[in-house]
């Protein structure tokens, strides 16, 4: 960590709290400043803002209790010693409201979801419960009273859901890892669309116990993880008997396939998303040149299954679930999620049935098909929708996300969502490989080896957000949000962190013959008089900061900056040569006040 590192905990995996764990840093040290940092990013008056990944977070009280309990242990002896997470809110958390994504809906469950606890017993500790698609219907991460949750990567796309926030606090670098659910896709579109690992996990393997049911006999606990290394940790922990879950099942022990032979859709439909369609193709040749023989098959079948689950009568558990709760008159129900629930009072025990003959006939066609593949490969989602294009067609939108996902549980499949590439424009792609029940060790054995080959960074990293990888920097001046030159940050993928003011040794100078205005900032004498001056943090990748660096002209430069609170950061300073001929305009309030004035007149 450099003194130049605004946050010291942004974006650590599974590996990097263990290591500060073991150079004698402690949980009670860094969580609780983990979490103000949190606050301050996320919330106002104390609550997460609206469209924030999170619904609630971890009281001081909370995180207390939770640190208590691993006084006195050593951190090799829990596998997730002081690792923060967060958990989706439709999953119980003692000392945590559940809300499914509906305040009317909350109450405050007395125990944990097994899953939950499992993971507090290996050390493991939750910061928060976070947003979704209300009761885990949709793979948008819009359905929510809470507000609909942005992209890591760019705000304009959506995050995918119904996990959305779970996914979201790991790209960010909020959290380590994050719990989900997956019931028609929601543990990969969201992973796909933030470059995040997405554990789908064989049915029955992570206990459903303590979560509120979308359909009840597909339901699967969901892992967001950074790297496969970390989603292969969490699985062991995670995956456990669970007697008081009538889904649960004792693992079977199956020889793991060696996947080598891949099925690839024949004609696959993109949607007019040409960059999808592209990135997909550079992942099938990078898959080729990296040994792997990929083959074309009918998917026809399974998109025949995947239909079952929304136009058949599946949704029907979706009633059972909370429809009598979702008949009421409520302002927190969202409107599209009340249709869907509702809709599962039309189909009939006759339509069960013939859906679940078709169903069975139509896994005949899925065992064959893995007696001749080792695994599918498919793109994770057809396409990556703005928020205005999911406006405009909500149904629409949210369906062709599911294209690759929605046939998987039906099929007692399992899957794994893995990064495949940065897409010319920036945004994640993720590929989506799927094998028959009981492979996920397979799975995860594919991702290490395709980790290994394409070496990408994590989501903190790309996002400038991991500390060891990212640099902070302050602009004073022409280069604030708003300003003519923050398109020098914006394109860079720039994130600004928070509005501050420097240590009171600092004077502000309107720079002579500059176009746009610029000022600089010099940094007086023990003996001189200084002032605050307000500063914006903005937070890139190392290698954006270089470049950024390359674009400053004299008489600027970049040099070290410190903050009224002690912090030094990399920031503007200017050489006095250039100060006879500027105006001092230390006591104007910082640049925006100052061209106002001008403005003004």
């Amino acid at each position: 960590m450099t003194a130049s590192t605004l946050s010291p905990l942004s974006g650590w995996n599974l590996s990097d709290w263990a290591k500060a764990y073991q150079s004698g840093q402690t949980p009670q040290q860094l969580l609780p400043q983990l979490l103000q940092q949190i606050r301050e990013e996320e919330c106002d008056n104390g609550k997460p803002v609206y469209g924030s990944p999170w619904i609630t977070l971890a009281t001081d009280a909370v995180l207390a209790q939770q640190l208590a309990s691993l006084e006195g242990k050593a951190p090799a002896s829990l596998p997730l010693f002081g690792v923060p997470f967060a958990v989706k809110d439709n999953i119980d958390v003692a000392g945590f409201a559940t809300t499914g994504g509906c305040p009317e809906f909350a109450f405050t469950p007395q125990r944990d979801a097994t899953v939950v606890a499992l993971l507090r017993a290996a050390g493991a500790v939750v910061i928060g419960k976070t947003n979704l698609d209300q009761f885990a219907t949709g793979l948008v991460g819009t359905r929510s009273p809470y507000g609909p949750v942005a992209n890591s990567f760019k705000p304009e796309y959506v995050s995918g859901g119904s996990s959305s926030g779970s996914a979201v606090t790991v790209a960010r670098g909020q959290v380590a890892f994050s719990l989900g659910t997956d019931t028609a896709g929601s543990g990969r579109v969201p992973a796909g669309f933030n470059h995040l690992v997405g554990v789908k996990a064989t049915k029955g393997l992570v206990s459903t116990n303590g979560v509120i049911p979308a359909c009840k006999s597909l339901d699967v606990v969901s892992i967001f993880a950074l790297n496969s290394r970390d989603a292969e940790q969490l699985l062991d922990v995670a995956a456990q008997f669970d007697a008081a879950d009538p889904y649960s099942r004792e693992s079977v022990a199956v020889p793991q396939r060696r996947i080598k032979r891949l099925a690839i859709p024949l004609s696959p439909q993109w949607f007019g998303d040409v960059e999808q369609q592209q990135a997909y193709e550079q992942a099938c040749v990078l898959a080729r040149k990296h040994g792997l023989e990929l083959v074309e098959k009918d998917f026809g079948p399974l998109f025949e299954m995947a239909a079952l689950l929304y136009q058949g009568p599946w949704v029907a558990e979706r009633y059972a679930a909370v429809g009598e709760f979702m008949e009421q008159d409520l302002p927190g129900l969202d409107p599209i999620v009340k249709s869907i629930v509702l809709s599962g009072k039309l189909p009939s025990a006759v339509d069960q049935f013939r859906a679940e003959y078709r169903r069975l006939e139509l896994m005949r066609y899925v065992t064959a098909l893995f007696d001749d593949v080792d695994a599918l490969f498919v793109p994770t989602s057809p396409h990556f929708p703005t928020h205005a294009a999911l406006a405009e067609q909500p149904i629409e939108v949210n369906s062709r996300n599911g294209v690759y996902t929605n046939f998987v549980n039906l099929a007692d499949l399992s899957a794994l969502s893995l990064p495949a590439a940065l897409r010319r424009d920036g945004l994640p792609f993720g590929i989506t490989l799927i094998a028959p029940a009981w492979q996920d060790r397979a799975l995860l054995a594919f991702a290490n080896r395709w980790e290994a080959a394409l070496k990408l960074p994590e989501a903190p990293v790309l996002l400038g957000r991991k500390a060891d990888e990212s640099v902070v920097i302050a602009v004073v001046g022409a280069h604030l949000s708003g300003m003519p030159l923050n398109h020098q940050l914006s394109h860079r993928s720039a994130r600004l962190v928070e509005q501050t003011v420097t240590a009171d040794q600092y004077r502000l100078y309107a720079l002579a013959n500059t176009t746009p205005p610029k000022p600089g900032l010099v940094r007086v004498g023990d003996d001189e008089q200084g002032v605050a001056i307000i500063v914006e943090l903005w937070r890139l990748t190392a290698a954006a900061f270089g470049s950024f660096v390359n674009e400053v002209p004299q008489p600027m430069g970049i040099g070290n900056v410190e903050l009224a609170d002690g912090r030094i950061v990399n920031g503007f300073m200017c050489e006095a040569v250039v100060l006879p001929a500027a105006t001092d305009i230390s006591e104007f309030g910082g640049w925006r006040a100052y061209i106002a004035s001008l403005q003004a007149g």
